[in-house]
C-alpha cells in the first residue's frame, strides 16, 4: 500500500460537468489527506470527501477559491455537540454516584480546547490540515486553537460516513485517559504529578523548550521533558508553562497505557 508523505500535496485536476461548469477533483486516492489518519484512527473503509472538508481550514479556501468545497466549520459544530453527548453519556453512565455539579466539571476538564489539541497532535493531525500558506508560516499546523476544531470536525466527518459507534469509539479511545485522570480528581497540575510519581520510581525530570513559532503577539512553543536524560514526551502551549504541562501530561498518559498493557 501506499504510504503519503507528511509533505505531500494534494494535486486536483480540472474537469467540466454536464452543466458545462468546471469543477476540480482530487487525482488519487491516496492524496487524500483525510487517507491516512483514517487509517491512523482504525477506520476500515477509505474516507469520502468529508475527510477533505474536515481538513479544509478557512484560510486554504481564502487563498484556493478553485478548491470549491466547503472549509471544516460546519463538520467542526456537528462534531463538536457529538463530542460533548458521547463524554457526557460516558460520565454519566461510568460515575453513577458524582453529582450534576461534578459531572459537568470532569465533562469540562475533558472536552477544552488544550486537551483536544493534544489529542490532534498525538494523531499528527496537523500534518494532514490544508491551510493558507499565510496560517502555515504563522504556526498554523501547531496552533491549539486550529488543532482543537479540526479534531472536531473530524469526528463529525466519522459520524456521517461510518454511524455514531464508530464516532464514539474513537472519542472514548482517546479521552478515556484524560477522564481516568480527571476522575482521580487531577485537574491540571501535570508537571507535579510527574514529579511525584518520577520520584517514587527515582527517576530525574527535567524540561526543555524545543521550539518557538509564531510573531511575539501570537508565539506557540513546543516544552520536551526528559526522563534520566531521555526525551520522553513533548507538548505545545502558548506560554512555555503551558507547554511543559501538555508535555507532562503526555507522558503522564504514556505511563498509563504501559501499566494498562502490563
Amino acid at each position: 500500500m501506499v504510504e503519503k508523505s507528511r509533505n505531500a500535496t494534494t494535486n486536483f485536476r480540472k474537469t467540466e460537468g454536464k452543466s458545462g461548469r468546471k469543477k476540480f477533483v482530487l487525482t488519487s486516492l491516496e492524496q487524500d489527506p483525510g487517507l491516512q489518519l483514517a487509517k491512523r484512527l482504525g477506520l476500515e473503509a477509505p474516507p469520502n470527501r468529508l475527510f477533505v472538508t474536515a481538513l479544509t481550514h478557512p484560510s486554504y479556501l481564502f487563498e484556493n477559491p478553485q478548491f470549491g468545497r466547503e472549509n471544516n466549520q460546519r463538520l467542526e459544530f456537528l462534531g463538536d455537540a457529538i463530542l460533548d453527548f458521547v463524554i457526557a453519556e460516558y460520565l454519566y453512565l461510568s460515575y453513577p454516584d458524582r453529582p450534576e455539579g461534578e459531572l459537568t466539571k470532569m465533562r469540562a476538564a475533558v472536552v477544552n480546547e488544550t486537551t483536544l489539541a493534544l489529542k490532534a497532535h498525538d494523531i499528527e493531525l496537523g500534518q494532514e490540515l490544508l491551510l493558507g500558506k499565510g496560517e502555515q508560516v504563522s504556526g498554523g499546523r501547531e496552533r491549539p486553537s486550529i488543532l482543537a476544531d479540526a479534531w472536531e470536525a473530524v469526528i463529525g466527518a466519522i459520524y456521517l460516513q461510518y454511524g455514531f459507534q464508530e464516532a464514539r469509539r474513537v472519542i472514548l479511545e482517546m479521552l478515556k485517559p484524560s477522564i481516568d485522570e480527571v476522575a482521580e480528581g487531577n485537574y491540571g497540575d501535570y508537571k507535579t504529578m510527574l514529579q511525584e510519581k518520577a520520584q517514587r520510581k527515582e527517576k530525574e525530570v527535567n524540561y526543555q523548550i524545543l521550539a518557538e513559532e509564531g510573531p511575539d503577539h501570537n508565539k506557540s512553543f513546543t516544552a520536551g521533558v526528559f526522563l534520566q536524560g531521555n526525551l520522553m514526551g513533548e507538548g505545545m502551549g502558548r506560554t512555555k508553562k503551558e507547554a511543559e504541562q501538555h508535555a507532562a501530561r503526555q507522558v503522564l498518559e504514556h505511563w498509563g497505557r504501559e501499566n494498562d498493557d502490563g
